[in-house]
């Protein structure tokens, strides 16, 4: 059998390092056949912070990518990458360099300025308590002050879109769909939240359900949670109800958690306009 290939890919930022991981991975899933091996250096704000991520550099050879902000950090690390060989690339000057010739004006340097404690940090963490307090059906009674209301059968990724959405801000509920469980009768009074669907293939669901059952009970019986001909139904019937009350849905079969918020967000969007043209 073939040995992966692989590669050192640095990641050195002045702050949490979130724009850089999510850029370096980004880039690196197109190209299967090469890992990329992570590492990872938030916070480097001082020369002495410098060092240490220059020697892993020199120790592991690699790409690097970096956000520095400071000028003197920037240039050295780039001298020292420049010195070594090793390919450099700052994320954010090509960006810093479009405002300026847009803006006209000359760019603040603050390190981490992106995760001060704003309104909308405070809009995330008020999203963030109240979808936990409101998964898996709990809660009902609040369900209005939601932004969004996912529903779907067991194992459509309900929870973790949820909470995904509610990193971005979006209040978020979920509520399973069971066979013989009403919905709660709150449901169909709601006028503030967007109402999605979630379903997937069989395949899919029962995939999922029995991986889980294992990791629970390892010698669990076949019953009606992971047959193929009980959850297609589950799922018919629920595709059923989203087309009756005239709610979206979403096919999550081979959407990551990301493309699936991203489609709902869209939706979000118009929903509100739709809201602002009714009022």
């Amino acid at each position: 059998m073939a040995t992966r290939s692989f590669f050192h890919l640095h990641l050195v930022s002045d702050s949490t390092g979130e724009t850089l991981i999510m850029a370096g991975r980004a880039v690196a899933a197109q190209y299967p056949a090469i890992s990329a091996l992570e590492h990872i250096y938030p916070l480097v704000r001082s020369e002495r912070d410098l060092d240490r991520t220059i020697q892993e550099i020199e120790t592991n050879p690699g790409i690097v990518l970096y956000t520095l902000v400071e000028p003197e950090l920037a240039e050295r690390l780039e001298r020292s990458c420049r010195e070594m060989g090793a390919p450099v690339l700052s994320v954010l000057q090509p960006i810093f360099d479009l405002f300026k010739s847009y803006l006209g004006t000359e760019v603040m340097v603050k390190p981490g300025a992106q995760h001060v404690l704003n309104a909308d940090y405070f809009r995330r963490i008020d999203a963030l308590n109240y979808t936990m307090m409101h998964d898996d059906g709990l809660m009902p009674t609040d369900y209005e002050e939601a932004d969004v209301l996912l529903l779907g059968v067991s194992r459509t990724s309900k929870t973790p879109t949820s909470i995904y959405l509610a990193h971005r801000g979006v209040k978020t509920a979920n509520i399973p769909l069971v066979p013989g469980v009403p919905l709660p009768l709150e449901v169909e009074h709601l006028k503030n939240p967007l109402i999605v669907g979630l379903f997937a293939s069989p395949e899919r669901i029962v995939q999922i359900r029995e991986n889980r059952v294992l990791t629970l009970s390892p010698h669990h019986e076949v019953d009606t949670y992971t047959d193929r001909m009980a959850v297609a139904e589950e799922i018919a019937q629920s595709r059923r109800l989203f087309t009756q009350r005239g709610w979206p849905m979403i096919d999550v079969t081979r959407r990551s958690i990301e493309e699936t918020a991203a489609a709902i967000q869209g939706l979000l969007r118009a929903h509100r306009r739709a809201r602002i043209v009714e009022t």
